[in-house]
C-alpha cells in the first residue's frame, strides 16, 4: 500500500510530493497528461512561496531563473500617474522584496527535476477514474498508458487534479461560486517602447484593462486583458490582433511579436469541504478565482505544505501505533481535519478579496471610471510615499499577510504577534531569523535570555531552540522580549507564551492529542 497517491503534477501536486518526500514519506503521483505543460497562465511567485522555498532549497534556483519585477506601475487613459516600489515597500518584511516572474512550464519543470533526485518520478498518462475510501485507505481505479487498468491502495489521497477535478466530483463536494462575464485573454510578447522597461505595468482605459509582466531577457512579455463586447461570445476564435485594445494603444508600445495568445473564462469558486475522511483537496481543485495579483499558483502551493507535515505526522502516528485521531474520531479540531479550516478559510478571504478587484477593474460604467481614472491612482500615489500604506500593499499581494489566528492550532498572543502568525522576518549581521526555517519540524525561538527549564524540555523532546540576543530590530518587528514562540513545521507560529513556561508547552500538545518526540 502506498502512503500517499497524488493525482495531479502540477505546482500544487508536485510541492506536495517534495515536501511529503523530503520528511521520508512513500508518494506515488500520476497525471493523465503526457508531460509537463508548454503554455502557462501562472506566472508570479510572491515572497512567502520563496520564504517557504527555503525549506527544500528551492529558492535560490526559482530566483535565478526568474525575473525581478522590483515595481508597479499606474497608467490611466495613456498616461504614467503613479510607481510603486516593492524594495521599498518590502525591505523590512521580507528577504525577497519584489515580484518574481517564472513562468508555470518553467517552475513546473524545474519541481520535476527536483523531485527525480529524490528518486520519485512523475507516471504521465496515468488517469484516475474512481476512488473509494475503504476507512483505513483509499482505493483508486487509475487507466494506464496502455490502456490497462490497476487498483491502486493508499493511506492517503491528494486531489490536485485541476478545476475540473475527478477526485472533487467523486466526492461529491460542492463548488459553489460563478463565471465572470468577462473573457481573458493571455500572450507572450515582445515589446518594445515600454518604459521604464523590466517591470510591471497595469494599464486602465474606460472598460479596457491590461497588465504587462516582464519576465525574460530582453523585451519579454506576458500580457493579460479583457475581451469586450461580442467578440466575447466567440473568444475560442480570437487571434491576437481581435483584442488588442485602448489601454494597450495607450502605453505608447508596439508589440514586435506574439510567441503564444489564448483566451479563457474566469470562475470564482471554492468548495464545500477540502477533507473527506482520507481524501483532500489542493489546489485549484478546491478554489479558483480571478488572476488579480496572481495568487493562484501560490495559493495552491501553500495548500500543499500546510498539508505535507500533517500527513507526515499522521502517518507516523500509524506506523509508531499511535492512534490516527483525525480519521477515527473525526474530531472536528484535529491535526489532519485543521487542514481544512486553515486552507478553506483562506480561500474564501482570497475569493472575496480577488473578487471586490476584479469586480471594479473590468466594470464599465461612468463610477468604475471615476474609481479607476481618480480612486485607484491616489491609493498608489498615496501607498508611494507613506511606509504604511507601502507596506500593507506589499503584504497583501506577497501573502506576508496570511494568517492561521481562527485554527485549532493556534495559542496565545505577545505584543504584535499571535498564534497563527506568519513569523516576523528579522534581518541580523549577515544573516535573519528564518535561517533556522529550512528545517522541516517542530521549533522553539525566544529573543532574549531563556531559562535552563526551557532547554531542558526542548532537548528531552527533540525540538530545536533558537535563541536570539534581544534588539531593537526584533521590537520593531513586533517580537516581545524573553516570550516563547512555538513554530510549527510549515514556520507559521503555533504558539506564543510571553511567560516562556514548560508547562504551557506541554499542555499545547498534549491538549492536541500530539506526540512531539
Amino acid at each position: 500500500m502506498e502512503e500517499v497517491l497524488i493525482v495531479g503534477a502540477g505546482p500544487t501536486g508536485l510541492t506536495l510530493a517534495l515536501w511529503l518526500t523530503k520528511q521520508g514519506v512513500n508518494v506515488r503521483i500520476i497525471d493523465k497528461s503526457t508531460g509537463p505543460g508548454e503554455t502557462s497562465r501562472a506566472m508570479a511567485v510572491h515572497a512567502r512561496t520563496l520564504e517557504l522555498y527555503r525549506q527544500l532549497d528551492l529558492t535560490d534556483a526559482v530566483i535565478a531563473a526568474g525575473h525581478k519585477n522590483p515595481a508597479v506601475n499606474m497608467w490611466v487613459r495613456g498616461k504614467h500617474k503613479a510607481q510603486l516600489s516593492l524594495g521599498d515597500a518590502g525591505a523590512d518584511i521580507s528577504p525577497y522584496p519584489f515580484v518574481l516572474v517564472y513562468p508555470q512550464d518553467q517552475h513546473e519543470r524545474l519541481l520535476v527535476e527536483r523531485l527525480s533526485l529524490l528518486g520519485v518520478t512523475v507516471e504521465r498518462s496515468v488517469e484516475c477514474l474512481a476512488i473509494e475510501d475503504k476507512g483505513d485507505g483509499v482505493s483508486a481505479r487509475l487507466r494506464l498508458p496502455d490502456g490497462s487498468e490497476q487498483i491502486c491502495t493508499a493511506r492517503y489521497l491528494a486531489g490536485c487534479d485541476g478545476a475540473r477535478s475527478t477526485i472533487r466530483h467523486a466526492l461529491g463536494s460542492d463548488f459553489a461560486g460563478g463565471t465572470y462575464q468577462h473573457v481573458f485573454y493571455v500572450a507572450d510578447v515582445e515589446v518594445e517602447g515600454l518604459e521604464p522597461a523590466g517591470e510591471l505595468h497595469v494599464a486602465f482605459d474606460k472598460g479596457d484593462f491590461v497588465l504587462l509582466m516582464s519576465y525574460g531577457h530582453g523585451n519579454q512579455y506576458r500580457l493579460i486583458g479583457t475581451v469586450k463586447d461580442e467578440r466575447a461570445e466567440h473568444a475560442e476564435k480570437l487571434v491576437f490582433d481581435d483584442v488588442s485594445n485602448d489601454a494597450i494603444r495607450g502605453l505608447g508600445i508596439q508589440i514586435t511579436k506574439v510567441n503564444w495568445f489564448s483566451t479563457y473564462h474566469v470562475h470564482h469558486r471554492v468548495a464545500s469541504n477540502f477533507r473527506e475522511g482520507r481524501v483532500f483537496l489542493l489546489g485549484d481543485a478546491a478554489h479558483v478565482h480571478s488572476p488579480v495579483g496572481g495568487q493562484g499558483m501560490n495559493t495552491g502551493i501553500h495548500d500543499a505544505i500546510n498539508l505535507a507535515w500533517k500527513l507526515a505526522a499522521a502517518l507516523k502516528a500509524q506506523a509508531s501505533g499511535g492512534v490516527d485521531r483525525g480519521v477515527e474520531s473525526g474530531l472536528e479540531n484535529s491535526l489532519l481535519d485543521s487542514y481544512g479550516i486553515e486552507r478553506r478559510a483562506f480561500a474564501l478571504r482570497l475569493v472575496n478579496t480577488t473578487d471586490r478587484v476584479f469586480t471594479v477593474v473590468t466594470a464599465e460604467s461612468h463610477l468604475a471610471d471615476f474609481v479607476k481614472d481618480h480612486i485607484a491612482q491616489l491609493i498608489m500615489n498615496t501607498a508611494s510615499k507613506i511606509g504604511s500604506a507601502r507596506e500593507l500593499m506589499f503584504r497583501l499581494v506577497s501573502q506576508t499577510m496570511m494568517n492561521y489566528h481562527e485554527s485549532p492550532l493556534s495559542e496565545g498572543k505577545a505584543g504584535a504577534v499571535q498564534g497563527g502568525d506568519r513569523l516576523p522576518w528579522v534581518a541580523l549581521e549577515g544573516s535573519d531569523n528564518y535561517a533556522s526555517l529550512s528545517h522541516i519540524g517542530w521549533q522553539v525561538h525566544v529573543y532574549g535570555t531563556v531559562t535552563p527549564e526551557i532547554y531542558a524540555w526542548c532537548e528531552l523532546h527533540g525540538v530545536p531552540l533558537h535563541l536570539f540576543d534581544w534588539t531593537e530590530e526584533h521590537d520593531k518587528a513586533g517580537l516581545t522580549e524573553d516570550a516563547l514562540y512555538l513554530l510549527r513545521p510549515d514556520t507559521f507560529v503555533a504558539l506564543v507564551d510571553p511567560q516562556a513556561s514548560t508547562t504551557t508547552l506541554s499542555h499545547y500538545f498534549s491538549s492536541r492529542n500530539y506526540a512531539v518526540s
